[in-house]
């Protein structure tokens, strides 16, 4: 989906873009923006404004639909071609590689900068806009907000939580943040879902991974997502990613979001290697030990 998008890229006029903003701006208010507010918001005349959306349209970078009104609104493509564009007036990324992976949730993909790197296009709320609105807390309270908005904002609070926790924690280096997109160091590794340990590694890794969390929690931040699926295992150790539902610490509900952080990592290795893991953990006092960020080894924690 992204490449198809990169590939156009060149295609693309400064006043495509124009109206793509135009567009976008709209859609603050609106999930469908009437096109006779799109000379205004755009700064194009309505000829320029009927030549640019047969283009845009062409190309898949916007919708349409007739309601009361003639309504459009950016697609996908649409909004990943602003952030693109953002990225290269900035000089952060000369072209996209690659996909690195694909989720529910954001789109991966390898970018050429000074070096390769990752970036993230966040997806919440494109396909699954009424669940994730109810979910996340920076939606519940904005009654005019469409999936734009709820990617915007979980990129930028995970972008937030990456250059809080950097380098203090094992995370991802974030580069620069865009809208709905992020541009950050590669992982190191391969997801610890895939990732086999040898029978002498698993105590080891496990423990890497809940000093991480301790020392993320004494930078202020809680994952509230942690699983075997946004934890990265390499030669160089462990790297935690995917942070768009972080809590800082001092959130009503950090506490109890970090015990079922530790619940969900610690019964993935019980469950994957149940002979290599303690047949008890007391988690209560594992969880403070690592609120306090005095977690140490977690043979100290069995009941």
């Amino acid at each position: 989906m992204v490449r198809n998008v990169a590939g156009v890229m060149a295609e693309l006029e400064s006043e495509d873009f124009y109206l793509l903003s135009g567009v976008e701006q709209g859609m603050r208010f609106s999930e469908w923006v009437n096109r006779e507010k799109l000379p205004k918001n755009s700064g194009l005349t309505k000829e320029e404004v009927d030549y640019r959306i047969d283009r845009c349209m062409t190309r898949e970078l916007i919708e349409r639909k007739t309601i009361q009104y003639e309504g459009y609104k950016l697609t996908v493509e649409g909004y990943d071609a602003l952030a693109l564009r953002t990225f290269s007036q900035r000089d952060t990324i000369q072209g996209v590689g690659a996909p690195l992976g694909v989720g529910k949730e954001s789109d991966v993909l390898e970018v050429q900068s000074f070096k390769p790197l990752a970036l993230k296009f966040h997806r919440e709320g494109y396909t699954n806009f009424r669940e994730v609105r109810r979910e996340r807390d920076y939606t519940s309270d904005n009654h005019h907000v469409s999936w734009l908005y709820t990617a915007r904002k979980a990129a930028e609070r995970e972008y937030d939580a990456l250059e809080t926790l950097f380098p203090q924690v094992s995370v991802p280096r974030p580069v620069d943040h865009n809208r709905h997109a992020i541009v950050m160091a590669k992982l190191d590794g391969v997801e610890l879902s895939k990732a086999k340990l040898a029978s002498e590694q698993v105590t080891g890794v496990l423990e890497l991974i809940l000093d991480e969390m301790a020392s993320a929690y004494d930078a202020g931040y809680v994952h509230a997502d942690m699983s075997e699926y946004n934890v990265a295992v390499g030669e160089q150790g462990i790297t935690i990613f995917d942070w768009p539902q972080a809590v800082p610490t001092d959130h009503d509900n950090a506490r109890e979001l970090l015990a079922r952080d530790v619940k969900n990592i610690v019964r993935y290795f019980r469950r994957k290697y149940p002979g290599e893991m303690p047949d008890d953990v007391d988690f209560d006092s594992l969880t403070d030990a690592i609120a306090r960020n005095d977690f140490e080894r977690l043979d100290a924690y069995r009941d």
